[in-house]
């Protein structure tokens, strides 16, 4: 069966939500970032995030079956989609998932394939994925080897700690709110933040914590230091993704903190070379946008020959992450991030994919429907391009 139509457009999955998640806020800061050196955007990381919608991708088979893939940065990636990739994609094998992998990874070559154009892969990927999974009416996961886990053990981030554990989570992660340019002060309100949250969990739930990309090494070294008494699970995204010898220099500094990263790391070259150099324990790709799921595969197995662990970002907001997490033993946690829910709201209410499972009492099962298990009705369609 060969591939019809690529077709890539944008879309707002909120629009089709019941409920919408919580808002990541601790006493009126949003988590720290990379801007914060700027006093117009400390503790306020959205106003430096992109305008853009969401890019969806639809491949559509001959037989007029259809499978779904996206990525959370749409504008210049649709015109990748649809400019660049299309003419070498239709026509093609609908089957030959590596090929097209790579013959993209190829095409983006010229002008550099980390960042926009890996995420223009990866919604064309996971559409291509689904669409293997639908063709062959099997679920994704048993394409790739079947469930490696019955049930995938998975975390809540987010600041709403009593409610994560009344929704049945045993292992959290902090946002965290301060950075560099907040100085001792800084570090001294994130250790309060953090005993506050081990009198919250007690010592039998798991605690990480996710600096996305606010710190320096100083500041990274500095604050592991400080946590340390507090057991942390991991320390995450703490540098800028490409500064690697930063990465090595607080894996050197801090040799007994577990740390992890990659979610702004794209295809797997990037993972290779850190796991030659032993830069982080966990790596996190994020499934939309490191290059989708074959990237992901290529990036667990790299982690296992290293003797790392995967556990991909945000992997249990969106059915793909769940198939890949069941099936492949290097993916060990599932992440449940973006807020997950308001108090009181169940997950079931946030669903933004039709036919995505949801979190019960902390575990997840993948759907056994057929591909991603994506209920793709034009209806929902209608509701959700923009």
């Amino acid at each position: 069966m060969n591939i019809k139509s690529i077709r890539a457009f944008a879309i707002d999955p909120s629009r089709a939500q019941k409920k919408h998640p919580a808002a990541y806020k601790r006493q009126d800061r949003q988590p720290a970032g990379p801007l914060d050196r700027y006093a117009d955007y400390r503790s306020q990381r959205s106003l430096g995030g992109h305008p853009w919608k969401n890019a969806a991708c639809i491949a559509e088979a001959e037989d007029g079956t259809r499978g779904f893939g996206m990525t959370n940065t749409g504008g210049p990636v649709l015109s990748i989609i649809n400019d660049h990739f299309r003419p070498h994609l239709e026509g093609q094998n609908a089957m030959a998932t590596e090929r097209h992998f790579d013959l993209m990874m190829r095409l983006a070559a010229p002008y550099g394939m980390q960042g926009l154009p890996a995420m223009a892969i990866s919604a064309v990927d996971l559409a291509l994925w689904d669409l293997k999974g639908k063709l062959l009416q099997r679920p994704v996961y048993e394409l790739l080897g079947g469930k490696q886990k019955d049930k995938i053990f998975c975390y809540a981030t987010g600041f709403d700690l009593e409610w994560y554990l009344e929704l049945g989570f045993k292992a959290v992660k902090l946002p965290m709110p301060y950075g560099p340019a907040d100085g001792i002060e800084g570090l001294k309100k994130t250790e309060e933040m953090v005993v506050e949250a081990r009198k919250t969990i007690g010592d039998e739930v798991e605690l990480a914590l996710d600096c996305w990309l606010a710190l320096n090494v100083e500041y990274a070294v500095r604050l592991g230091e400080v946590l340390k008494p507090y057991n942390l699970k991991w320390i995450e995204d703490y540098l800028l993704p490409d500064d690697w010898d930063g990465f090595a220099e607080v894996r050197k500094r801090l040799p007994d903190q577990t740390l992890a990263t990659g979610e702004h790391w794209y295809l797997p070259p990037a993972f290779a070379f850190a796991a030659r150099r032993k830069l982080a324990d966990i790596f996190q790709p994020d499934l939309l946008w490191a290059g989708g799921l074959t990237a992901c595969v290529h990036i667990a197995h790299i982690a296992e020959a290293n003797g790392l662990t995967v556990v991909p970002h945000g992997g249990m907001n969106w059915p793909y992450g769940q198939h890949l997490v069941s099936a492949l033993p290097a993916t060990t946690w599932g992440e449940r991030s973006g807020g997950v829910s308001p108090r009181g709201v169940p997950l079931t209410e946030t669903v933004a994919l039709p036919g995505t499972a949801v979190i019960e009492d902390g575990f997840l099962a993948p759907s056994d429907a057929p591909g991603f298990g994506i209920d793709l009705a034009d209806a929902w369609l209608e509701k959700v391009t923009v």
